[in-house]
């Protein structure tokens, strides 16, 4: 009995709110509307609040309130996670009110909404550069923010996700090998576009994680080429992967990839003496 009591008036509670919240949306006392909208703000009530601060932001235009009501409106769709819309009204205040007193607040979640859907590393990654355009221009405006290491922390994760594409992308070259079905009419070979790839990821992105697992796959690419060389440039080729070796060992002298990499080096070494040897005689 009592627990059909509770029940029972918390209905009763829960229609009347309703009920109230209704004669709100409906209500032209648009002060009234606005002390609501940011109370149900302030409580955590986003989906009310901004059924509210949508009215109000037209109604309030050129006002006092109207600057408040467009970042809180923003932000709401922030919290309840359409980031999306977020960022079209997050962009349209700091737009709007470029000396406003939220418009730091604005570019950082407007960053951070379009980070938030930046999508698998093996998805079109077109987001992703929207993400790093608007988190780069935050650091733009505001280089001196308390913000700033974490839209750092942000720029890094997102280039990294770009990398891991890259990455993926030339170990599908190395990985198709002496293939020839997808190689262009250039003559390109996949080992050779394994190395173009990597390359240009390593000069667009030198601080990645990755730079490592990039290095070793060039390597093995400058090996793989030399093997498979016709003899007029296989010394030449044998001697661009000992190179490689060298700036390899020279930068990760503690690689999880040193026995590999050494082994590659003595193979070449080889190559290269014996043909010496022969020229020789």
């Amino acid at each position: 009995m009592k627990k059909a009591l509770t029940i029972a008036l918390i209905s009763v509670l829960m229609l009347s709110s309703c009920n109230s919240y209704n004669s709100l949306l409906k209500s032209t006392d648009y002060g009234y509307k606005y002390e609501a909208a940011k109370e149900y703000y302030l409580s955590g009530q986003y989906t009310r609040s901004y059924q509210l601060l949508e009215e109000l932001v037209m109604i309030m235009k050129g006002s006092d309130r109207a600057e408040e009501s467009l970042f809180m409106l923003g932000m709401c769709f922030y919290n309840l996670r359409d980031y999306e819309t977020a960022t079209m009204y997050l962009d349209r205040y700091s737009k709007t009110y470029t000396k406003g007193e939220y418009v730091e607040l604005a570019r950082f979640y407007s960053g951070k909404a379009s980070y938030l859907q930046s999508p698998d590393p093996r998805l079109d990654q077109s987001p992703t550069y929207v993400a790093l355009e608007k988190l780069q221009e935050f650091l733009e405006f505001h280089p001196y923010s308390d913000l700033r290491e974490d839209v750092n922390d942000m720029v890094y994760e997102l280039q990294n996700r770009l990398v891991q594409k890259e990455y993926e992308s030339a170990l599908l070259y190395y990985n198709l090998g002496t293939y020839m079905g997808n190689c262009p009419p250039n003559g390109v070979s996949n080992y050779e576009a394994c190395i173009i790839t990597a390359e240009n990821a390593l000069k667009t992105y030198p601080y990645t994680r990755l730079r490592e697992d990039l290095y070793i796959m060039i390597l093995r690419c400058r090996y793989e080429l030399a093997q498979r060389s016709v003899l007029a440039k296989s010394e030449e080729r044998f001697q661009q992967a000992i190179d490689e070796y060298y700036g390899f060992k020279n930068e990760f002298p503690n690689s999880k990839y040193t026995k590999e990499a050494d082994q590659i080096y003595k193979r070449c070494s080889a190559k290269v003496k014996v043909k010496d040897s022969k020229e020789l005689n």
